[in-house]
């Protein structure tokens, strides 16, 4: 039986004219057309969970805003990713961030390579408003290969999903609420204790910080490579 072809929807990004299947996101017509929208845990191939919320837009006509991840593009739409508003928000969200874990950029393995650093530089960022919470978090290196860092995790679970979606082993998970939750290994155990980790490292090229690194990284000589990823997506489908 034959699917019927989807539709597509005309609307505006930032005053210009653009168009995207019904299926699409409002994220997914941006990039296609090169509107940049900050974001930090959303990864092309990985399942959108709009967890960081840097990507919040306005649509005209409704006074709230958007995660432009998982919201679908309609017709006649007309999207605002750049306004004063945004980028307080925005910023707000970053500083938080900072604010919360121990992100000390000067002595990071990913210092320079780090897409909470980028963000931060291009949003002007060179303070933070907010008290520090200084909480005092612990590094895990059992593993043969990788460190944990929990210091400079900021909850994007893209390890979560990469390992859960991609390598199907479901080593990661997310465990507690609040400032209290913490990304864990199996039931909570030590990394190198694993039973179900392959050492595969898609979490750890994803990773947008120092949270996850390669053992042996000096300050800033970890970079990722997160390019494999849209490769393998689509060989699987390629095959269905």
């Amino acid at each position: 039986m034959s699917t019927a072809p989807a539709r597509v929807k005309t609307l505006k990004i930032d005053d210009r004219d653009v168009s995207g299947r019904e299926e699409e996101t409002i994220l997914d017509v941006a990039r296609q057309n090169r509107i940049n929208i900050p974001t930090l845990c959303h990864v092309p191939g990985l399942s959108p969970v709009g967890s960081c919320r840097l990507c919040l837009v306005e649509i005209k006509g409704s006074p709230k805003l958007f995660p432009a991840c998982v919201t679908l593009v309609r017709e006649g739409m007309e999207v605002v990713t750049k306004s004063e508003r945004l980028a307080s928000y925005r910023k707000m969200i970053l500083e938080l961030l900072f604010s919360d874990g121990n992100h000390i950029c000067a002595v990071c393995v990913s210092n320079g390579n780090c897409e909470l650093q980028s963000l931060a530089q291009n949003l002007g960022i060179d303070s933070i408003r907010f008290p520090y919470r200084f909480p005092k978090l612990t590094v895990d290196a059992s593993h043969q290969r990788f460190v944990v860092d929990h210091n400079r995790c900021i909850l994007c679970a893209r390890c979560v999903r990469v390992c859960g979606e991609v390598e199907g082993a479901h080593t990661w998970d997310l465990m507690g609420r609040g400032t209290s939750m913490r990304i864990i290994s199996d039931m909570n155990e030590a990394w190198g204790d694993s039973e179900t980790c392959t050492s595969c490292g898609k979490c750890v090229q994803l990773c947008p910080t120092g949270a996850l690194v390669e053992k042996g990284k000096s300050v800033a000589e970890m970079s990722k490579k997160k390019g494999f990823l849209p490769y393998i997506v689509s060989m699987r489908e390629g095959r269905r």
